[in-house]
């Protein structure tokens, strides 16, 4: 069996591929359920979030599942399998490992730190847990890896500073505008992304917060907490014309702001300049919105430019985060590498019971004068010989099993305490008579 780690992610392929392949909250358990029966998979969770739609999970044939899985993606996104190729990445065992710490611990994300990631992983996790599609060795994984996380966190410095999508995007606008003192804005969206967006945009002391979403209440409650207003998502359309800046952050499909309805909001804003930031996945913006004049468009990808200039302080924490990345992949390794060999010592403990069971009968049958304490201390003793005798064999192989050469000493084990050796024996004796 091979742990795996695949899928898409902003490093691999542009937002415009991802988008197509997002999975929804209630699109996740239909998801998963198909997933599961792409055999040989046993255990299976799916991370997507606006930077990445990633699979993590065991499976036992490689190349099968990575052609039924590219199958899938094809039937769901309506994109060509050889497309697909392009841009999907694999990772097996320890490189998959890796990169499930990683992403967990933020390092592996576009703004390196950001803390959206830890909630996204934990609730990917406890839907999956929750499907019991992740078991043993996945539940094993995921719960390493949010340690990982957690020590990463409080040992270095790689999430001090507020550093998000969310705040490039404001970032952005304030190289842009300059002073944001008296530009209005417009939240399409009161998720976490639009609050960490709001909480960026009130400390830039901007002149006003306008929220919509489609759950009011939730507009109102966001709204609260940065002196904003609160609108009906119905109704956005009407505040458009006095918003200077709009940052869009909603789970719909579909654009929900296209270049024909966007022209008579140009028009009553006599000239204005508008920048729209798009930081959701499916992007949120007609592509063509673009093409209008004084209206500036940029969605989550344009977005990294800025980002990159907020990694330079964090590198240096990020290469603190590598070392105990290294150290705890190598502990899980081992971990694993002794869950593998727990059944071949299994069976080399069977194999000890049998031939105990067997010799104590036949000694038991010869001396029936014998009596339950005299048969009691005879199998104390001879457990104790056997327990004695295993005990070497087995820490060698436990000790063997973060060698790079384990699979050599488990299929000699293997071999050396199955039947088939004892019935190769058996013909062997056969034909030298």
């Amino acid at each position: 069996m091979y742990i795996f780690a695949a899928g898409l992610n902003y490093k691999t392929a542009p937002v415009e591929i991802r988008e197509k392949l997002a999975i929804s909250q209630s699109e996740y358990n239909e998801v998963v359920g198909k997933l599961l029966k792409l055999n040989p998979v046993y255990e299976i969770c799916i991370l997507s979030t606006c930077n990445r739609v990633e699979l993590y999970g065991v499976i036992d044939n490689k190349e099968e599942f990575e052609d039924k899985l590219i199958q899938a993606i094809s039937e769901k996104a309506n994109i060509s399998e050889d497309e697909i190729r392009k841009y999907i990445f694999f990772y097996y065992e320890e490189k998959a490992i890796r990169h499930i710490f990683k992403v967990a611990s933020s390092l592996d994300s576009m703004v390196i730190g950001e803390p959206q990631i830890v909630c996204q992983f934990k609730d990917s996790f406890s839907k999956a847990k929750e499907l019991k599609a992740v078991r043993h060795i996945m539940g094993r994984l995921f719960d390493k890896a949010l340690q990982v996380s957690k020590k990463i966190r409080t040992s270095t410095g790689i999430s001090k500073k507020a550093v998000s999508i969310s705040y490039a995007a404001v970032q952005l606008a304030k190289k842009i505008f300059g002073d944001l003192s008296d530009k209005n804005v417009l939240l399409i969206g009161a998720g976490e992304m639009a609050e960490l967006a709001a909480r960026h945009l009130k400390s830039t002391g901007v002149k006003h917060i306008f929220v919509a979403n489609r759950t009011f209440e939730k507009a109102v409650e966001l709204a609260d907490k940065f002196s904003g207003t609160p609108i009906k998502f119905e109704n956005f359309k009407d505040f458009l014309p006095e918003s200077d800046i709009v940052i869009t952050s909603t789970g719909a499909k579909k654009p929900i702001i296209i270049k024909d309805t966007f022209k008579e909001v140009l028009k009553k804003r006599k000239g204005k300049p508008v920048f729209i930031f798009d930081i959701s996945v499916p992007r949120n913006v007609e592509e063509k919105v673009n093409e209008l004049e004084n209206v500036y468009v940029y969605d989550i990808d344009d977005l990294k430019d800025v980002v990159n200039q907020n990694l330079e302080d964090r590198k240096l924490e990020a290469m603190k985060a590598e070392i105990i990345i290294d150290e705890e992949v190598e502990k899980f390794n081992k971990w694993l590498a002794q869950q593998k060999l727990s059944p071949i010592i299994a069976n080399i403990r069977f194999f000890a019971e049998e031939i105990k069971e067997k010799q104590l009968e036949k000694l038991f049958s010869q001396m029936p004068y014998l009596n339950e304490k005299e048969r009691e201390n005879i199998e104390l003793a001879i457990n104790a010989i056997i327990n004695k005798i295993l005990h070497r064999p087995t820490m060698y192989l436990k000790d063997k099993a973060s060698s790079k050469d384990v699979q050599d000493y488990v299929e000699i084990f293997e071999d050396m305490f199955s039947s088939r050796w004892d019935l190769r024996k058996k013909n062997k004796n056969k034909v030298e008579k």
